[in-house]
């Protein structure tokens, strides 16, 4: 999966959505381009509260150890792995890996979505698609460092129509899964992908280049453009 997503809905909209305190204090939810280390809405349980929680966290998990809070966004000697590394958790190791597992344990949460950008080679250059369905929720783990929140995607091999634009896709959770990722005991059983029947529903499209910079945002980033549904 790549580092770029799309989430749309305002915090009242997703606190109702997902029965969870609001504690986004009003901040503007909505984000059409949302990139590593980015502040957006997850949806985690609260110790305190003993309920969900709908918080803002910064994209690009931050280990424990970590001395740099930008380290969950990159590292000096090997930046584009560590971005990949940090931003996303692949299912295979989650539970093994001395920087997820932990999180994996006990710090599961929900990443609201709009839908995930990936990009292809094309004759002419990098194509970009744009993946979506209205309800998306992927599955996360969060951390805190200090007093920074921060989360992970959890990544699986990619199926059917979707793995022809990347051999990567988010975990994605139907509404019948939310209470056993955040609250049920870790197993394999958590990160089984979502069923074909499901991923069919996902729309595909191309969309413009205007999504590979950072600093644009809207919703004209996810207006196909001719080449339209390819599949």
């Amino acid at each position: 999966m790549c580092g770029r997503y799309a989430t749309t809905r305002s915090s009242a909209d997703l606190s109702r959505l997902f029965e969870a305190f609001d504690e986004t204090e009003g901040a503007d939810t909505v984000d059409y381009n949302v990139a590593p280390t980015d502040k957006v809405p997850i949806v985690r349980v609260s110790a305190d509260r003993e309920a969900r929680v709908l918080t803002a966290a910064r994209w690009g998990l931050v280990p424990p150890w970590a001395t740099d809070p930008r380290s969950g966004s990159r590292a000096p000697s090997k930046p584009a792995k560590s971005l990949r590394a940090l931003i996303n958790a692949r299912a295979e190791t989650v539970a093994t890996s001395k920087v997820f597992a932990s999180a994996f344990e006990r710090r599961r949460c929900l990443v609201p979505a709009d839908g995930w950008y990936e990009w292809t080679r094309s004759p002419t250059g990098k194509q970009a698609f744009y993946m979506n369905r209205e309800d998306l929720t992927m599955g996360g783990i969060w951390g805190v460092k200090g007093d920074l929140l921060t989360f992970s995607v959890i990544t699986v091999p990619a199926r059917g129509a979707l793995a022809e634009v990347h051999d990567r896709m988010p975990l994605l959770l139907p509404p019948e899964r939310w209470s056993d990722w955040l609250s049920a005991t870790p197993s394999d059983d958590l990160l089984t992908p979502a069923g074909d029947d499901y991923l069919s529903t996902i729309e595909i499209r191309a969309v413009g280049p205007a999504v590979g910079d950072v600093r644009n945002d809207g919703p004209a980033l996810i207006d196909p453009i001719e080449a339209g549904l390819l599949f």
